[in-house]
């Protein structure tokens, strides 16, 4: 895994098609996106991120879904830029900027694209971090995982199961928080992972029971690595 960040920077730079950070762009805008209710298909999203279009099947689409898909390309990119970099509010915000900036959100005076939420949310129907103290609770979570020794992935689980339960925007944040987790996983030289559609009831389990059961959230996240090992086996010698 030494040489994932370096791999992907450079055939990010080559622009190449049909290599490993080509078609980690399409699975993870396709997966981090459906399971925030996106409708589009992964043929549809391969066909805008190769030709900046998009098959007309004569049905609704909504705009938002292609807007964040392409918005999650650059995203992506950005993430790749900095994914050595120590991950800050500033770095987080902007993550958000970019996921929904053009968005119908952002239209929105209350929504505070780019900017943590102003009004009360929940997930799942579980209670989260009131406004009033999101920035308090963000800086003491990122406290808590500077100050940690050796970053490993149990530690980067638990970022995300912590981040999720802050919940720090008015919408975005699952996708904000797994491509915070993939950052951190290139960071550290830990197998990064998509969570991907067919393990969202599983990852949703995992974070609403993971102060009784970490190991549901663990091993969803595990099974997500072993999917990402067989796209390197694939792409890369």
């Amino acid at each position: 895994m030494n040489n994932i960040l370096q791999i992907l920077r450079e055939q990010k730079k080559s622009k190449l098609k049909g290599n490993l950070y080509h078609n980690i762009q399409i699975k993870f805008s396709y997966n981090t996106n459906c399971i925030e209710g996106s409708q589009l298909s992964e043929e549809e999203i391969r066909h805008i991120f190769e030709n900046n279009t998009i098959i007309n099947n004569e049905r609704i689409i909504n705009v938002d879904d292609i807007i964040e898909t392409t918005n999650h390309f650059y995203l992506f990119d950005y993430m790749l830029d900095n994914a050595d970099i120590q991950i800050s509010e500033d770095m987080i915000k902007e993550y958000h900027n970019i996921l929904k900036r053009g968005t119908s959100d952002e239209r929105k005076d209350w929504f505070n694209v780019g900017d943590y939420k102003k009004l009360v949310n929940e997930v799942g129907g579980i209670e989260t971090t009131k406004p009033s103290d999101v920035s308090k609770e963000t800086k003491l979570l990122l406290e808590w995982y500077y100050n940690l020794s050796k970053v490993d992935l149990e530690d980067i689980i638990e970022f995300h199961y912590r981040f999720e339960r802050i919940h720090p925007f008015q919408d975005g944040n699952g996708r904000v928080g797994r491509i915070i987790m993939f950052k951190e996983c290139l960071k550290h030289n830990i197998t990064p992972f998509i969570v991907d559609e067919k393990h969202k009831l599983f990852y949703y389990r995992g974070l609403k029971e993971y102060t009784n059961e970490k190991g549901w959230l663990i091993n969803t996240i595990k099974d997500s690595q072993d999917e990402f090992i067989k796209l390197i086996e694939q792409f890369l010698d």
